[in-house]
């Protein structure tokens, strides 16, 4: 910052509307940065797309997917989370052992790190835990979805059977299921934050920057 200052203004002292200007420009920079879509995205785009063509079909969600590998790792292959989830989809790794197991012929030897492996793995898993939910409709399905890949189905179920218990509607999650479980504190805001970030924040960037239709 001194060297930015001091290659801008000399001798010169900034005057406070200056500095305003300045710190300004940098927020609006950071928030810019931080709000894009990774450049990295771009160089696995296909691959994602003709994953989720596999075993989703030609109407799938791509924009849900990408808004998910986003939130999960930003686009970096070889992420490793302080919890110990590895890759691009960061799978824990008895979740990866686990589905490698029981899809061997579309994901072979367990290879989270491996981007193409990654990417297939998320959504054979997203399209396993869609299938076992029941919802109103696609978007909150996808918003089940995606609670249950962020902190397991088991979790969803509970938070359903607690909605109705309560007299919430179970099959809608955002401001009725979404708002009932039994989870740890820090459990319940990691999840939840989870799913409103990439269907309400990230799927639109995605959306936008053409990479096909979301969810919601």
């Amino acid at each position: 910052m001194k060297d930015f200052i001091n290659h801008i203004f000399g001798t010169r002292v900034p005057t406070p509307i200056v500095w305003v200007v300045i710190i300004l420009t940098l927020l609006v920079s950071c928030w810019a940065s931080a709000s894009s879509i990774p450049v990295a995205a771009k160089q696995y785009q296909r691959t994602l797309i003709r994953s989720a063509h596999a075993y989703w079909g030609l109407n799938a969600p791509i924009a849900t997917f990408a808004a998910q590998v986003h939130q999960e790792s930003r686009w970096m292959p070889k992420a490793v989370s302080r919890v110990g989830a590895q890759g691009m989809a960061q799978f824990m790794p008895a979740t990866s052992s686990w589905i490698a197991e029981i899809y061997p012929d579309a994901l072979g030897s367990n290879q989270p790190l491996n981007p193409g492996w990654a990417l297939r793995a998320l959504v054979i898993y997203d399209r396993w835990i869609l299938t076992r939910v029941t919802a109103a409709d696609n978007c909150n399905a996808v918003a089940m979805m995606l609670s249950g890949y962020n902190g397991g189905l088991g979790w969803v179920h509970r938070d359903q059977r607690l909605a109705s218990a309560s007299g919430a509607d179970s099959a809608t999650w955002f401001d009725s299921v979404e708002q009932y479980t039994s989870r740890a504190d820090w459990a319940r805001r990691e999840n939840r934050r989870y799913v409103r970030l990439i269907l309400l924040r990230w799927e639109p960037l995605y959306e936008a920057a053409g990479w096909g239709a979301g969810s919601c």
